[in-house]
């Protein structure tokens, strides 16, 4: 007979029992028997319970096992239940499953829900948690900020790198925190995603210089509203408390070039700036002297008009008497004309034809309106 796998070779025939020999006895050790520990655990339990005095050993010891079995197993439930008891801390909140199924929110303190494979309890943080991009605080050496390059470096709209660090402070909706739990299986990861990505899209809108000055307060509200928006779609149940820009600066390599164009720009504002002041002193009053001159010239147009309209109407008026007297108006106008001309000289003309025997000749009319001249200047 050959040996069995039990069995090492040369020592015997094989062995049926694999724990060891047969009741016959053998080098092997018998496996043990569950009846005889049955009937073990019985006769203690009836040594323990009341009502286990001697009696026979049929009907009385399957009753007493039933008993002790049905007390194990109640312990047993009573145990599992009590495992069902858990605590949700102040800054938490408790997400209670059955069935893998969304059952109820529960607020912080002791609280009771099926226990394990039937119910599951989750926590998530409902504090305001900070996440970083383009940095990490306590990173670097002597555990100061360490630059991750990779995340900060984005490309403006007008082509250009600028270098952006910014954090993000965000919190569970306590509202909806089960979108939170189910709908999301990184949430840092996932903020952390969508904040960069809501910064490269916004920066790449926009060209460098207003990122670089005044520009940061916009951007921070943009980004936060695109990242909210993000969110809602996935229904990650979290809000975006806040966007804050740490650091907005041109690349390291190119910096000092960077700062020599501000410096250039600066200078170049500075120089619009005084043109624009000494444009806002000569142009008043240029104006100011364009508008005297022009009311000026509106006035002497207006006197010019009203002389016209005048020397118009009284030639009106002499044509109107001429007609009605034609003689006397050709006088009138003669001794007028007489009396412009030669109103300023100092001669004395004498129409001897008419007046001859009425002016004595030797008469010295000249020294006389001298003299009489003379006395009114004195006067």
């Amino acid at each position: 007979m050959s040996n069995g796998p039990w069995q090492p070779r040369g020592q015997g025939p094989r062995n049926p029992n694999p724990w060891g020999s047969g009741p016959s006895g053998g080098g092997g050790r018998e496996p043990p028997d569950l009846e005889d520990i049955l009937r073990r655990s019985q006769d203690k339990l009836r040594r323990v319970l009341p009502g286990g005095g001697p009696g026979g050993e049929g009907g009385g010891l399957s009753k007493l096992g039933a008993v002790g079995i049905a007390f194990l197993g109640l312990l047993a439930v009573v145990g599992w239940m009590l495992t069902g008891f858990y605590t949700v801390r102040p800054n938490e909140m408790g997400i209670e499953r059955v069935f893998g199924r969304f059952a109820a929110i529960t607020a912080p303190g002791l609280n009771w829900n099926w226990p394990y494979p039937i119910g599951r309890i989750d926590k998530p943080t409902i504090g305001v948690q900070t996440i970083e991009i383009g940095l990490r605080s306590g990173a670097g050496p002597r555990g100061g900020v360490r630059d991750i390059r990779e995340e900060s470096l984005m490309l403006t709209g007008d082509e250009n790198i600028v270098d952006v660090d910014f954090s993000v402070l965000w919190l569970v909706d306590a509202r909806r925190p089960q979108d939170f739990v189910f709908n999301l299986k990184s949430p840092e990861a996932t903020v952390k995603a969508v904040a960069e990505s809501a910064m490269r899209e916004i920066v790449g809108r926009r060209d460098i210089q207003p990122i670089l000055t005044g520009a940061r307060l916009e951007i921070e509200r943009a980004v936060q509203d695109l990242m909210q928006k993000t969110l809602n779609t996935y229904g990650a149940g979290i809000i975006v408390q806040q966007v804050q820009l740490m650091k907005v600066d041109p690349p390291a390599e190119v910096i000092d070039a960077f700062r020599d164009v501000q410096a250039a720009r600066a200078d170049q504002e500075r120089a619009q700036n005084e043109a624009q002041t000494y444009a806002n002193k000569v142009i008043p009053e240029a104006r100011g002297e364009a508008s005297r001159i022009t009311q000026r010239a509106e006035a002497e147009r207006e006197r010019m008009i009203a002389d016209a309209r005048g020397e118009a109407a009284r030639f009106i008026s002499i044509l109107d008497e001429y007609q009605k007297a034609p003689a006397i108006t050709r006088q009138r106008l003669y001794l007028e004309s007489i009396e412009r001309i030669y109103g300023g000289m100092d001669k004395i003309i004498i129409d001897q034809g008419k007046q001859q025997n009425g002016v004595v000749p030797l008469l010295p009319l000249n020294d006389l309106m001298r003299r009489s001249a003379n006395g009114q200047e004195k006067r």
